[in-house]
């Protein structure tokens, strides 16, 4: 008689993850969106990227005019909802949508926003801390030098510090160099630069020379804002430095222009 056929055991269902895109990566840097795809991919998830997603509201809220911020909350809530996990490859908007809106809308708009925030995660903490993306392997030590700035945002309001370091090891091989006062705001600020130009420029030029005194080729980090600031002034100052968002380091897609250069 032949032995009755073991039955195996169903296939893990993927994550179903909404892509927040970003306004900046969306009109400036497509490629980062692309770069999250293909990371999110390759972790086994089903990615959705609603084509009606828009701006979060955050230069409205950030400049005090909430009235304007709160009806681009509701829309983001509503186009969010279905999702079971949201991400957001930017720690700004991330804190925004998390922790801002809960605040931001009352009733049962709040209570809704609640139910978002809490399925709501920045990239790296998504493909660090939830999927627990395994290590490449035979992965070779990286021949960049890289050096890596913590957004305000991500560091102070979401806590992000130690996952795209630990991914940045795991998928390309890369060993931080850090650079002097990683943690110090590279003045972009939203607004803050618009307002105050010199102080801002200050500390840009303050982040330019602790990342080029570190040797590293490299800068990257995780919010478009602070790199679009800080590639901007090297270029307008010749230095000699390749800003790059970590998704697209992760994603191993260098072969595009660094942020600021080329068309």
């Amino acid at each position: 008689m032949s032995k009755p056929q073991q039955k195996q055991a169903p296939p893990a269902p993927k994550k179903r993850v909404t892509l927040f895109v970003t306004c900046l990566a969306d009109l400036f840097r497509p490629s980062v969106a692309f770069a999250c795809l293909d990371l999110l991919k390759e972790a086994g998830c089903e990615v959705v990227v609603p084509a009606g997603q828009t701006c979060c509201g955050q230069p409205a809220y950030n400049s005090g005019d909430r009235e304007a911020a709160i009806p681009l909350a509701q829309q983001v809530v509503s186009l969010l909802e279905p999702a079971d996990y949201v991400v957001i490859p930017s720690g700004s908007c991330t804190g925004m949508i998390a922790h801002h809106y809960p605040s931001l809308l009352t009733g049962k708009w709040r209570e809704r926003a609640l139910e978002v925030s809490a399925k709501t995660y920045e990239l790296t903490v998504f493909l660090q801390d939830i999927v627990g993306v395994p290590p490449r392997s035979n992965i070779a030590a990286a021949q960049t030098s890289v050096t890596y700035h913590d957004g305000c945002a991500g560091l102070r309001e979401l806590g992000i510090q130690d996952q795209p370091r630990q991914l940045l090891k795991n998928l390309c091989g890369v060993e931080v160099d850090e650079l002097n006062q990683s943690e110090v705001c590279c003045g972009f600020g939203g607004t803050f630069c618009a307002k105050m130009p010199e102080i801002s420029a200050k500390m840009t030029d303050d982040k330019l020379e602790n990342a080029l005194a570190t040797g590293a080729t490299v800068l990257t980090g995780g919010d478009l804002g602070c790199l679009m600031n800080i590639a901007g002034r090297a270029r307008r100052q010749g230095k000699d430095l390749e800003v790059r968002h970590v998704a697209e380091l992760l994603a191993d897609q260098r072969s595009i222009p660094a942020i600021g250069e080329g068309q």
